[in-house]
């Protein structure tokens, strides 16, 4: 890219041309900036988190990098479906291919030099047996990681689960966690000690461990603020222990962030995570965490959250109850949590992609 800058006289001339000549130089001897395109699933209803994390990113890129996303135009169910994602995402590809995760067998019908694949967890194989469990290996896991340039994780946690399942060389993969997104700004309120709103971020039975929570809310005066939408099992569990609760799904970015804003204390005693988002969420509004000390939820928290055993009902309970009556410790703990999510900066996030995206290219152009 060449740069003439306009012309002046006198002295001053000289004061302005030096600073734009020396910015023209840098900008001609930078590397390209690449044209990423983001390969994204088809969302299920309801279900935007992969896509948020992936705005989040993209915004914060720097602003001479062009990127673009493609959306499958099917969702990721069937034989049928998946191929025809496939055939159609070979048409769209970019200097840099960026698979975001959920539909990790793109990778098959793209170009391996120059395509990134992101993994955000292992729950498919984790959670499943027999036939089932050996395409899930194979079909999300062992054969696009071998037709890929990089794997990103999101945890420590999941890149040991990545490397287990997919056996490949630990050098290709490499962890870059989610950023915060948008609007989980500090927004402080009176603790309700007498009867506090406690918010369980998502329902999903096999994990996030609303059963557990249920018994261990059992004559807890409060109430249980759930996003996301309930099984019978679960409402029976919640109402078997007298639990007063809520239950809402659907809801639109800001009203999640209100639900944050207005509870006294987040619970996230989830049995399976690759990240954990919402203790991030918890951290930058200013509440009190509780969370698990399994998976990649103690490596996300660090220590701004009260780690229990999810499998304990009773050390739930102890967690809950301590966050609730101990003031000098709850109020550690958003203190802290101020300073976690420092580390999750959508800037600091997307600047290790941007590096990324530009060693893969030039390895891809030197190949």
């Amino acid at each position: 890219m060449s740069f003439r800058p306009r012309q002046v006289t006198g002295m001053r001339s000289a004061v302005l041309a030096a600073p734009v000549l020396e910015a023209a130089r840098a900008t001609e001897n930078a590397p390209p900036a690449p044209r990423v395109m983001y390969f994204q699933r088809k969302p299920y209803s309801g279900s935007f988190s992969l896509e948020r994390v992936f705005n989040c990113v993209r915004a914060a890129l720097p602003s001479n990098m062009a990127k673009a996303a493609w959306t499958c135009p099917f969702e990721s169910r069937g034989v049928a479906r998946r191929l025809l994602n496939l055939v159609d995402a070979a048409f769209h590809q970019g200097e840099i291919n960026h698979i975001t995760g959920d539909v990790h067998y793109l990778a098959l019908g793209l170009a391996k030099r120059k395509t990134i694949l992101t993994i955000h967890d292992c729950v498919g194989p984790r959670f499943s047996k027999g036939l089932k469990y050996l395409a899930l290996v194979m079909g999300w896991y062992r054969l696009p990681a071998r037709r890929v340039a990089a794997i990103t994780v999101i945890s420590e946690f999941t890149r040991n689960e990545v490397l287990r399942y997919t056996g490949c060389d630990p050098e290709l993969v490499r962890v870059i966690h989610d950023p915060i997104p948008d609007g989980f700004a500090p927004f402080p309120k009176p603790f309700n000690a007498e009867r506090p709103v406690l918010l369980q971020v998502g329902a999903a039975e096999h994990n996030k461990n609303i059963c557990r929570v249920a018994e261990a809310l059992r004559g807890i005066p409060c109430r249980l603020d759930i996003i996301g939408r309930l099984t019978d099992r679960q409402r029976q569990a919640l109402e078997h222990n007298s639990i007063s609760y809520t239950e809402q799904w659907g809801l639109a970015d800001q009203e999640v962030v209100q639900r944050y804003r207005d509870c006294d204390v987040v619970v996230f005693a989830s049995t399976y995570e690759g990240f954990g988002m919402p203790i991030l969420e918890g951290n930058g509004t200013g509440r009190a965490v509780v969370t698990s000390n399994v998976c990649s939820m103690p490596e996300v928290a660090g220590s701004a959250a009260c780690l229990v055993d999810p499998f304990d009902s009773s050390s739930i309970r102890e967690g809950i109850l301590r966050v609730i009556k101990d003031c000098d410790y709850r109020n550690h703990l958003i203190a802290q949590g101020f300073e976690n999510v420092k580390r999750f900066r959508a800037d600091a996030i997307a600047a290790q992609y941007a590096a990324l995206y530009q060693e893969v290219l030039s390895r891809s152009s030197a190949s």
